[in-house]
């Protein structure tokens, strides 16, 4: 009989052995259906995998040196055709850990669910949500840490799998971060199986691949945070064409070609990373109705919380209902640009209308300036005032003055050989974004006679008297509709 009692205790011992160190039979219980594994990056080895904190096992934290009295981000990846990490992932983790340097930066491993056809990996981001819930959970009734200090970070399918973590926990964690929610399968789900602005004190996401039905869209297309920012309208993101990307691979060969495949979805994670490097000068995105509004220049305001900084140093602002949010951005990093409503008022002794016309506007500022801008204007009627956006890439500083130059038509007409269309224009009335700041331009002349084909006209900062300038023949500024 002892033989028997010392044989039973040697196989629990062996179990526990095995089990791990740290755990008991009734943690082991609990924690024994996650699959998910959650692995500690360092700042020195982003790119590798070398320590897991397990559930149920408190002395895989001290094993793996986690920071009890910093913030923790959970970065959670999406569906993968390959069943490996994508290449953004070590540039995610050493970017976090530039701007947090005391931070644990933990990447959520799903991989074997994330392989699957994706609507199999979709079902599964209910398990794996369940998986990280419970890993939260674990850590602050094991060491009391705070679930203010918790970022999830998902991307596509990972953003789902974050909302249904943020709903499971036993206290609400600080904030989630949506990278591109994938559409598919979640466009038209209710708010328990998807990212919602319930599952954390705050949720932000950035949506930049919204292009097609809402059914087929690769990024889901309705709002589905407290702030949802859609860059560039969310539909296709600059430098993403077909050309950029032989460009890119003339340039750099085929390393990243992972890149151009799926180069607007991804570049929801790009422009979190552009936010997290650099922190001084932040993209600044607006609220607005809809995004033709947002084109026309109609939204450059920040009265009100109506704009706010886009990704990692965002403003928590939490709304009644979903806040949709617009900017511009470059093709690449930095992806920073300044944004202009211009606003004219076309004179013209005969009623004319014109439609999809190119013209190209230059500003001149104290520090740089941007020649040449093109832009499309959709119509140019006589006697109506026109709004529109432009932006630049560089920061030209206070505008000083800008031209204006009126393009033909790329193809031949007729109409055009015989006649020239000319509008007149007093002034020109500028928003710039960023700053705030409004500025209105004079024609030298008094008043700039605009030729479609001919040379571009010139407008100053207005000085004087305006009612010598309403004498002229200007309107003044008080009977110009002002922004709404």
């Amino acid at each position: 009989m002892a033989w028997g009692a010392l044989l039973v205790v040697l196989c629990l011992c062996l179990r526990a052995l095995a089990a791990g160190p740290g755990t008991t039979p009734e943690t082991r219980g609990i924690f024994e259906g996650i699959e998910s594994k959650f692995s500690l990056r360092t700042p020195a080895i982003p790119d590798e995998d070398i320590c897991y904190l397990v559930p149920g096992q408190k002395d895989s934290l001290a094993h793996c040196s986690f920071n009890h009295t910093s913030k923790t981000f959970l970065v959670i990846h999406g569906w993968t055709v390959t069943g490996m990490y994508e290449s953004w992932v070590p540039k995610l983790v050493d970017a976090l850990y530039k701007r947090e340097p005391d931070s644990n930066v933990i990447i959520v491993d799903w991989l074997t669910r994330a392989q699957q056809h994706y609507p199999i990996s979709a079902a599964y981001t209910k398990l794996v949500g369940k998986d990280v819930a419970s890993f939260i959970d674990w850590m602050e009734e094991q060491f009391n840490y705070p679930f203010e200090n918790v970022h999830l970070l998902g991307y596509s399918l990972g953003a789902h799998v974050a909302g249904i973590a943020g709903s499971l926990t036993k206290k609400k964690i600080n904030r989630i971060t949506g990278l591109d929610p994938a559409g598919p399968t979640f466009e038209y789900a209710d708010a328990p199986m998807r990212l919602s602005p319930d599952d954390a004190e705050f949720v932000d996401v950035l949506h930049t691949y919204t292009r097609g039905s809402p059914d087929r869209s690769i990024g889901i297309q309705q709002p589905v945070g407290h702030i949802d920012i859609y860059p560039n309208g969310g539909g296709f993101q600059p430098g993403c064409n077909l050309g950029e990307a032989l460009r890119l691979i003339a340039e750099k060969g085929f390393g990243d070609v992972d890149q151009l495949v799926k180069c607007s979805h991804e570049r929801s994670i790009h422009l979190f990373i552009d936010s997290l490097m650099y922190e001084e000068k932040p993209s600044m995105a607006y609220r607005c109705q809809t995004k033709e509004a947002f084109e026309k220049g109609l939204c450059l305001s920040c009265r009100k919380n109506r704009c706010n900084n886009m990704g990692y140093q965002i403003h928590k602002v939490r709304t009644k209902r979903n806040s949709k949010m617009y900017l511009k951005t470059r093709s690449q990093a930095p992806y920073k640009v300044f944004h202009y409503q211009v606003k004219i008022h076309f004179f013209g002794k005969e009623n004319v209308t014109k439609t999809s016309q190119p013209l190209l506007i230059s500003l001149y500022g104290t520090t740089d300036e941007r020649e040449n801008i093109a832009f499309i204007l959709p119509e140019i009627s006589t006697n109506k005032t026109y709004s529109f956006l432009v932006y630049t890439e560089v920061d030209i500083g206070d505008l000083l003055r800008l031209s204006l130059q009126w393009e033909k038509d790329s193809f031949f007409s007729w109409t055009e050989w015989w006649t020239s269309f000319t509008f007149d224009i007093h002034r020109v009335r500028v928003k710039a974004g960023e700053t705030q700041k409004k500025m209105v331009f004079c024609s030298q002349d008094g008043v700039a006679h605009l030729q479609k084909g001919g040379e571009a006209v010139m407008f100053v900062k207005c000085l004087g008297n305006p009612v010598r300038r309403r004498k002229a023949g200007h309107k003044p500024i008080s009977e110009i509709k002002t922004d709404p």
